[in-house]
């Protein structure tokens, strides 16, 4: 789960970490409300949206040389103007896709005046099971560019969570950030700080661009992006109330709500089957007989009718999704169960694509029985192969 960038500094200036003044903002009004308790002069309007290069963007109903997703306001009026051309409208960046965000959140902070940027993140390393904390000297809006072209200038420390973090640890960050004397004590305080949240929160992922140092000799969070292990989220109810489903895909928070795991792709077949693992499988087939799953989707084992009708809605959900493959390998999942949800499915829904069929299990043969009686048109399969093939031809003819 990810959450907005007021919302991490909220949590993180709960563990001691230092970030700017700032309010949250959803109207005009609001902003200017902010930016009244801030002692000013200089404003930061920013654009609160579950993606980065925010600062890049442009807005897709603005004209071409608008300013972007992150603007410096001189005077109240300004935050009101920069706060009237953000809200509403579509901040497109290079994380969004052409598709952009809008935006409905605003966030206004105190300015900040910069000595210096640098880079930090935390994130699982699932090779080593340990906990990264990557730095780099080169902070700001191209820390891309920097990975690609001078990946030297970034470094990365290990943490194992047995020991948890040490003074050394707290003296690489220090050392790979090229300070020294108080700002040296400063950024490894910081790095514990930022390592306790990051496990006490369940963190999946914690990005700081830009830490900076200020002109006063302050570190300071200027930036943020946090996301949680969805797991975890039970333990923090304060973290998960902070979801905001506005930036989620529609489908894919529908399927939360019915326990199913899913994720929209850019294929045009739609894919049902039980497990992860199965469910790879079956997007890699699929593309191997030269198409693309439009999805992925685990109805899990232990599945109702209920469950794979809801299944079968959020796939027919995307318009893009010109066929269907099934695929179920019946152990806890019971077949006829399967079976049941795909016709009462195809039924309510009025299926209109091509469905293809592998179930294979407990239960198997009451399935396709099921199927075979059920009056629709849908296109057994004798194996895996077998399904892939015949649903991508079925596609292909009807296209």
């Amino acid at each position: 789960m990810n959450i907005h960038e007021y919302q991490a500094k909220e949590l993180l200036a709960k563990f001691g970490v230092g970030v700017p003044a700032g309010y949250p903002a959803m109207s005009a009004d609001e902003a200017v409300a902010a930016a009244q308790k801030l002692p000013g002069p200089l404003y930061v309007v920013k654009a609160q949206i579950h993606a980065g290069g925010r600062g890049k963007g442009k807005f897709s109903e603005l004209p071409a040389d608008a300013k972007g997703g992150v603007r410096l306001a001189n005077s109240i009026d300004d935050v009101r103007a920069d706060a009237q051309d953000m809200l509403g409208n579509t901040l497109v960046t290079v994380q969004t896709g052409e598709e952009g965000k809008q935006v409905n959140r605003l966030y206004v902070t105190d300015g900040v005046d910069i000595e210096k940027e640098y880079y930090l993140s935390m994130l699982v390393d699932r090779a080593t099971s340990r906990i990264a904390m990557i730095v780099s000297t080169e902070g700001g809006m191209d820390i891309e560019e920097v990975a690609h072209h001078t990946p030297e200038k970034i470094a990365t420390i290990d943490i194992d969570p047995a020991t948890g973090f040490m003074p050394h640890h707290g003296r690489a960050v220090a050392h790979a950030l090229k300070l020294d004397g108080k700002l040296a004590k400063s950024a490894a305080k910081l790095a514990k700080q930022l390592y306790e949240a990051f496990t006490t929160l369940d963190c999946a992922m914690l990005e700081i661009n830009p830490l900076v140092e200020t002109k006063d000799g302050e570190l300071l969070v200027l930036d943020t992006k946090m996301s949680f292990d969805g797991n975890s989220l039970y333990r923090h109810p304060d973290v998960e109330s902070m979801r905001d489903e506005t930036e989620e895909d529609p489908a894919e928070v529908e399927a939360g709500k019915h326990d199913l795991a899913y994720i929209k792709l850019d294929g045009n077949i739609g894919c049902m089957v039980n497990g992860a693992g199965l469910a790879m499988a079956t997007m890699d087939i699929i593309k191997l007989n030269g198409a693309f799953p439009a999805n992925f989707l685990d109805v899990g084992g232990g599945a109702t009718t209920e469950k794979v009708t809801a299944a079968f809605k959020i796939i027919l959900s995307d318009p893009a999704v010109e066929g269907i493959l099934v695929n179920i390998f019946g152990g806890i999942m019971k077949c006829d169960i399967i079976a049941d949800g795909i016709v009462a499915a195809a039924k309510e829904v009025n299926l209109s694509v091509p469905l293809v069929v592998r179930l294979e299990g407990t239960n198997v043969q009451k399935g396709k029985d099921i199927l075979a009686n059920s009056g629709l048109p849908i296109i057994p399969a004798d194996d895996l192969g077998d399904a892939a093939r015949k649903i991508v031809a079925e596609v292909k003819e009807a296209a």
